[in-house]
Order: structure tokens, then C-alpha cells, then sequence
């Protein structure tokens, strides 16, 4: 921290001058709300400030919390009987927990310190004013703005004149090894200091619960740290770097296709065999034209019925009798005729049913539904059957 200037920020605390000084000049009334790091509120009437509110800073009720004067209970029921109010002045004077003045030197010094805090930090943008009232705390007296900055410009230099200066929000002070008698020795103010710095809070933390100022506790752990009593723990190593191994560029090219190893011939020649072993007719016929002859044999072998055909065959004998619309083949002329020489089959494993075999199940005259609404006198014939055996009837043109 050298100088104020360098400790304020120029740009911020300029922004912040001239947002204030404009709302001075046109005696507003209202809030001005302070972006940056922490930030705040400045409450003003008539152009003077009458309250500051900021997250850098304790406010007023916590400086009678944690001072000790007023139990946590106590503000509670303060504030059930205020209904609900934020400041309950009137409780704390008529219950004797503080006086008149002893309030108004409390408002005053809440904000001077949140002006302190939010000076000390980073001003990155002033909003516009905000027409809306409602301070917190205010005092009876307002503040003018010029004076209020000239106050916390005046504190944070004489914060960087110590010999170790530390910003409120920054340094994390811990405790150095001295002994108990130099320890006992310290006024209780830095004993009370001295016990909370732990390595893990900022003056602006022990501000908060020891309910001291931002910049009395500043301060006063500025000069612990100029008397030896308090230390800077040293900044984390950094860590070691971590070596990324690039693979050589030849690895990532792609393969040329003499280097990529083909199949095993041995293993081809091995399935070629099995598959071919496996086959008895050289010239399979996937899509064989069905025997007339095998027809008649029962119904030991009835093709298999695709997914699309759940009907049962209509050219058994059985079929055909149970089925009043089913035709025969020899019922169709010139079928035998056409039919040419009768050929073996070809499957060798086709088994005829013995004289005992089980015959398929009858099926229900126009159970399939689509024989019910046929008229009585075309009862004889019958689409269904005819589509089914339109296919197997061999033609000369056919080639089968």
C-alpha cells in the first residue's frame, strides 16, 4: 500500500465523488447504491447522508450484539415489540439497554465505518438515485458527502503510513510464537485481536465478531504485524508443472494398407469348407416351386405360414372339407393336364404321415371372418382359396 491514492483507486473514487457531490448539489433524497468489492448503499436527505449500509462492515445492532450490550433474547423480543421493526430505538431507551446519545454516537460510527469499508474496497459503478427512503439507523444529523470521503481518504492513508500495512479484506494473519509473558502484557483490545487471528480471517472477519470497527480492527492488527507479535503465513508453493507427452507425429498417420494385416487364409479356407460341406444340392434354388404332386401327401409338411398369413392351408383334403369355400385342385380344369410329369421331391427329409397320424384341426366355417358376409348362393366359391391357389398353379411360360 503506498500512498492513498494507489490504496483508493482512482478511478472508483472519483466515480464515487462525483455520484455524491451531484446528489449534493441537487439536495436529493433517496439512496445511491455503490457496485464493487464490497459495495453499499449511501442513504441521503436533502443531499447528506444519513445512513450507510455495506457488507464490508458491521452494521449498528451488531456492535450491540457482539459488544455485549444487548443479548440476542433481548433484540428479539426488541423487535416483537417494535413490530417487526429493523431498528428498535425506542426499546433499547426505554428498556435502559442504551441511552439517546449513546445510540446516536453508534449510527455515526456504523457509518463512517461501512464509508470506510466501501472506499477501502473497489468502486466499479455508481447506479443511478434510487427515490426510494429507507435507511437503516439513520442519524438525526446528516453527513456531507465531501466530508464523510474526506474521512475515509484520511483513514486508509494513515493505514498505509504504518509499517505493516494490510487491507481489511485481504491479509490472513496468523499468531507468531512469542512468549505467554509478552502475550499477558497486551492491552485487551489486541489481546482480543490477537486471539482471533487464526490464519482463516481478514480484519474485516474479526470485525464482525468481535463487533470492533473495520478500520480500529485493521489497525490494530497492522501494528501486531509491525511488532512481531502476528505473521503472514507464506504464499502456497505453486504447484509442479505436469509434463504432457506429445506422441511423434509417424504414430498419428494412417496406416497404409500393405501394413494392415488382412484375414488368416487358413481360417477363410476353414469356413469355405464348412459352409460348402454343409450344402448337399450345388445349385440351390432359393426359391423352389412347390411339387403338385407333393400336395396330396397330407399334412405332415405344410409350409410355414409367414408373419402376414396367420390363415391355415386350404389345400389338404381336410381343408378342403372342412372349408365349404375351399376348391380342389383337381376340381380346377386343366390343372392336371398342365401340371406336366410328376418330379421327386427334393428334400429327402420330408416324412408322409402314417395311416394313425393326427390330422390339423378343422376349422370353423367363416371363422375367419371373411367368409361371414359372403351371399349364400356364392357360398361355393371362395376368393380366398382362389388368391392362395392362383400361385400354385404351373403355366407353360412359367419356367417351373
Amino acid at each position: 500500500m503506498s500512498g492513498d491514492r494507489d490504496s483508493l483507486g482512482r478511478v472508483g473514487f472519483d466515480l464515487l465523488t462525483i455520484a455524491l457531490s451531484a446528489c449534493r448539489q441537487a439536495r436529493a433524497t433517496g439512496r445511491l447504491r455503490v457496485s464493487g468489492r464490497p459495495g453499499g448503499v449511501f442513504h441521503l436527505r436533502d443531499g447528506c447522508v444519513v445512513a450507510v449500509e455495506s457488507p464490508g462492515a458491521p452494521g449498528p445492532e451488531a456492535r450491540l450484539l457482539r459488544s455485549g450490550r444487548v443479548g440476542g433474547e433481548q433484540w428479539a423480543d426488541l423487535l416483537r415489540e417494535a413490530g417487526g421493526t429493523r431498528w428498535p430505538q425506542a426499546g433499547l431507551i426505554a428498556h435502559g439497554y442504551a441511552g439517546a446519545a449513546q445510540l446516536r454516537v453508534v449510527c455515526m460510527m456504523a457509518m463512517q465505518d461501512a464509508a470506510f469499508a466501501v472506499v477501502a474496497g473497489e468502486v466499479e459503478a455508481c447506479d443511478p438515485l434510487d427515490a426510494v427512503f429507507e435507511p437503516y439507523a439513520p442519524v438525526d444529523q446528516g453527513e456531507t458527502p465531501g466530508r464523510l470521503l474526506q474521512d475515509a481518504a484520511r483513514k486508509l492513508a494513515a493505514v498505509a503510513a504504518l509499517p505493516r500495512p494490510v487491507r481489511p479484506d485481504r491479509e490472513r494473519p496468523v499468531q507468531a510464537a512469542v512468549p505467554d509473558e509478552l502475550r499477558d502484557r497486551l492491552p485487551p483490545r489486541q489481546r482480543e485481536l490477537f486471539a482471533h487471528a487464526d490464519g482463516r480471517r481478514t480484519a474485516r472477519d474479526i470485525a464482525f465478531v468481535t463487533g470492533l470497527g473495520v478500520y480500529t480492527a485493521t489497525v490494530g492488527m497492522a501494528r501486531l504485524l509491525g511488532d512481531g507479535l502476528l505473521e503472514l503465513p507464506e504464499a502456497p508453493a505453486s504447484a509442479s508443472p505436469v509434463t504432457v507427452r506429445i506422441p511423434p507425429t509417424e504414430s498419428l498417420r494412417k496406416r497404409s494398407p500393405s501394413t494392415v494385416p488382412g484375414p488368416d487364409p487358413e481360417l477363410l479356407s476353414a469356413l469355405a469348407a464348412a459352409l460348402t460341406a454343409g450344402t448337399d444340392d450345388p445349385d440351390p434354388d432359393p426359391d423352389p416351386a412347390p411339387d403338385p404332386d407333393a400336395e396330396t401327401a397330407g399334412p405332415a409338411d405344410p409350409p410355414a405360414a409367414g408373419e402376414g398369413d396367420r390363415t391355415p392351408r386350404t389345400d389338404t383334403p381336410e381343408a378342403v372339407d372342412g372349408d365349404p369355400g375351399g376348391v380342389r385342385d383337381d376340381e380346377i380344369p386343366g390343372h392336371r393336364e398342365a401340371a406336366g410329369p410328376a418330379t421327386a421331391p427334393r428334400s429327402a427329409s420330408l416324412v408322409l404321415p402314417g395311416p394313425d397320424a393326427p390330422s390339423l384341426p378343422r376349422r370353423e366355417p367363416g371363422a375367419s371372418g371373411i367368409t361371414e358376409t359372403l351371399a349364400p348362393e356364392r357360398a361355393a366359391v371362395s376368393w380366398k382359396g382362389f388368391f392362395r391357389l392362383r400361385h400354385r398353379i404351373w403355366t407353360p411360360d412359367s419356367g417351373t
